[in-house]
């Protein structure tokens, strides 16, 4: 580990040093009881601390990337915006890699990679997602797995007290827990976290986790039943409703699934078919500051397109019904929107276009009234580029 204390790293007394020092000897301390557990042994590269690459080089440079997508974007109190994807070889495997840009001009210009996670060997770091905590920290997840998706797959992390500063001091690599986290954390009227996971491959694999004392600790809370014939990357999204219930969407081969839990997420319904038409593929939703919900979807909601056509909608029903509709991008090839929304409410939307072609990932910026109007405002922007890779097979 001397490698890691030549990167910013500051291991203040505060409630992240004694966990993080006991992660990065032991690397499975606070791995979350799974059916994954007994696939890999103790000693499975991919429960194997990263150091964190602070400086990357022309190795991780825009013309070397062949590949890239998946993003997530955070925003920090000060408004410096964040943004991860992962990237790396021709395509979902071990050559993948973890990097994180910042903006602080409200995302006209990026930097280039801050920061990378690049497992050695088959060992592969991918679908990272950001997130600002109640408290203010900037918390940088991802995946670590062997090959494509296998071994010990689990969540990873390194949180920061200073998401203002250009470059800020990050902890130590964190296992969370085992499976994937894509998605961003819910925090319940309790003040409790809850992490949307998935184990892929297994039956009943959409998790969910949670944190009682602000990310101390995590633990396996329930199981979302969800039948192995319709599972398809699961990429499961949490709501909670005014009602206390909690309203899991979850990708599956027939488009999104839906399940209810109404004691904190122990116990879920079985999985079944929402009425939002939708690909294969990611969507987003997330609530508002003003309480409706925001759906980011590929078309309209009673027909199932392709990874085309990102448009927006609003819901002030708890999801019953949707209204409005703001066309983000039409092209194939656009996917994976994640997003966050300033006080002021403004809503930064991140989502890639063309993998391995343009290799792009772009944003768009607008606001909850363009959204119910369906129509842009002065306040949108559009295809705003936070960076395009170069690199060819």
């Amino acid at each position: 580990m001397n490698s890691m204390k030549k990167g910013p790293v500051v291991m203040k007394k505060n409630r992240f040093c004694r966990p993080i020092v006991i992660v990065a000897c032991l690397g499975f301390t606070f791995l979350v009881a799974s059916p994954m557990a007994a696939d890999a042994p103790s000693d499975c590269k991919a429960l194997r601390p990263v150091p964190v690459n602070f400086a990357p080089g022309a190795k991780y440079a825009d013309e070397t990337r062949r590949f890239q997508g998946i993003p997530g974007i955070e925003r920090a109190p000060n408004g410096r915006l964040w943004a991860t994807w992962y990237a790396g070889g021709n395509g979902e495997g071990p050559e993948n890699y973890m990097l994180l840009t910042t903006s602080g001009d409200d995302g006209k210009t990026w930097s280039k990679p801050k920061l990378v996670i690049d497992p050695p060997g088959n060992v592969r770091a991918f679908d990272p997602c950001l997130w600002l905590d109640p408290d203010g920290r900037l918390w940088s997840f991802w995946a670590q797995a062997i090959s494509h998706v296998s071994g010990r797959v689990g969540t990873w992390a390194i949180v920061t007290d200073n998401a203002d500063a250009e470059t800020p001091n990050w902890s130590e690599p964190r296992r969370l827990c085992d499976g994937i986290m894509m998605n961003k954390p819910v925090v319940l009227d309790s003040g409790g976290w809850l992490l949307p996971t998935a184990l892929w491959g297994r039956n009943n694999g959409d998790m969910v986790v949670g944190s009682t004392d602000k990310g101390d600790s995590f633990k396996l809370i329930g199981t979302a039943n969800v039948p192995a014939a319709h599972r398809n990357c699961d990429e499961p999204m949490i709501v909670q409703r005014k009602d206390g219930s909690l309203w899991m969407l979850v990708r599956t081969n027939y488009g999104i699934g839906q399940s209810i839990s109404t004691d904190g997420g122990k116990n879920w319904s079985e999985c079944k078919p929402s009425s939002i038409q939708h690909p294969v593929a990611r969507f987003f939703i997330r609530r508002l500051k003003s309480g409706k919900l925001l759906l980011v979807k590929h078309g309209p909601l009673d027909k199932r397109t392709g990874r085309s056509h990102l448009t927006a909608y609003l819901s002030d029903d708890e999801g019953k019904t949707w209204r409005g509709g703001l066309l983000l991008d039409e092209r194939s090839g656009v996917s994976y929107p994640d997003a966050v929304q300033s006080p002021e409410g403004k809503i930064y939307l991140i989502y890639d276009y063309s993998r391995t072609g343009a290799k792009q990932i772009l944003m768009a910026v607008f606001t909850e009234e363009a959204v119910a109007q369906g129509a842009a405002n002065s306040k949108c922007r559009f295809r705003q580029l936070v960076n395009q890779a170069t690199g060819t097979k």
